[in-house]
């Protein structure tokens, strides 16, 4: 199958251009997905996705096999020699460090291996809050709903998962821009006595608590130790999905908890980050847990402890906060931040000459 071969088999063929066919990847701790994307004509969206699949990362021995893999399975024969890649963490020389990450990643190897000229590397929450503002309401499920018109403003995107991603659009033109942050890794807030009792138990463990120590896949498993450990009775449950399962089905009063404790750390994390940054145009929330747990979320204390800041409430109350699918928005991100060609020269590996 020839590059031509796929476009001229896509239902979007009249809206792509051949020459700008790529590959795209969002890379996490549990899942890589990978696309094949063309520039679109129409410019209502970045890209549109020619193919795309999904891989459980621990099933794999790297990031090149996936990547390879796909390409094979492609059996594309033309030249797809440009590839943008969004994941947590940031480069240093050659790799991508992130420890939430399976396996380490070589730049390198991904260029040989594939005949990649130019590979950029995107943080993974740039490139979902990227995508965020090709989404329609339909695509999304309403967590907070405000009655005051749309605003104009700083986009606030974050989500727990393997780890805690938050990145920030703002609007602007020709294109928008995105801020990437680490506030996954601000120091953990206790709202009440128990939240109190349980940062006691995990500095035990640790020298820093993180929010994301609390609020990630692994973070949920802190809370459910704590909390078992303060019920005084074993932990029994041991992977976040169970946690998350048996407070679904109320079959374990501590992981019932735990995600109530998760859920309201949560809420008064997102409104601490709506605050710092503006965030009128409203949040997304994002990552591998929180669709799991929709309707425990919806029924949980995150926007009482959302809208709990004090004289600040008036200011939240205007800011609608809605829960998305991760899905491709990872990939299409990635690719629309590669062709708008934000990522500044350090976070950009070209081969000489490219």
């Amino acid at each position: 199958m020839s590059v031509a071969d796929v476009v001229n088999h896509s239902s979007a063929r009249k809206a792509v251009s051949v020459d700008e066919i790529f590959l795209a990847a969002d890379v996490g701790g549990t899942h890589a997905r990978v696309g094949l994307v063309a520039q679109r004509l129409d410019h209502t969206h970045p890209v549109t996705v020619l193919e795309y699949q999904r891989y459980a990362c621990a099933e794999w021995p790297s990031l090149t096999a996936v990547l390879k893999d796909f390409v094979d399975r492609l059996g594309v024969t033309g030249r797809v020699d440009q590839c943008a890649v969004a994941s947590a963490g940031y480069v240093l020389g050659d790799a991508i460090v992130n420890d939430n990450l399976p396996w380490p990643v070589s730049i390198r190897d991904i260029r040989t291996s594939l005949g990649i000229d130019r590979l950029a590397v995107i943080n993974d929450f740039e490139a979902v809050a990227y995508a965020t503002q090709f989404l329609t309401a339909a695509d999304t499920v309403a967590i907070i709903e405000t009655d005051a018109p749309p605003m104009v403003g700083p986009v606030l995107v974050m989500g727990p998962g393997t780890g805690l991603g938050s990145a920030v659009l703002l609007p602007g033109q020709p294109h928008a821009t995105v801020l990437a942050t680490e506030a996954g890794q601000i120091t953990l807030a206790p709202g009440n006595e128990r939240e109190i009792e349980i940062l006691r138990l995990l500095a035990r463990e640790r020298t820093y608590v993180s929010f994301e120590d609390a609020l990630s896949g692994p973070g949920l498993r802190n809370l459910y130790q704590a909390i078992c450990n303060l019920r005084g009775h074993a932990a029994t449950l041991v992977q976040p999905s169970d946690i998350t399962d048996a407070a679904i089905a109320r079959s374990d009063e501590a992981a019932v908890e735990a995600v109530e404790v998760f859920c309201g750390l949560l809420g008064s994390f997102v409104g601490d980050l709506a605050l710092l940054y503006g965030a009128r145009g409203g949040v997304f929330l994002a990552g591998g847990i929180l669709p799991q747990i929709r309707d425990l979320l919806l029924s949980s204390r995150f926007t009482e402890r959302f809208f709990n800041k004090g004289v600040m409430r008036p200011f939240l109350q205007q800011v609608p906060v809605r829960l998305m699918e991760h899905g491709q928005l990872g990939v299409i991100g990635a690719a629309g931040l590669y062709l708008d060609g934000r990522p500044s020269p350090t976070r950009e590996n070209a081969a000489p000459n490219s």
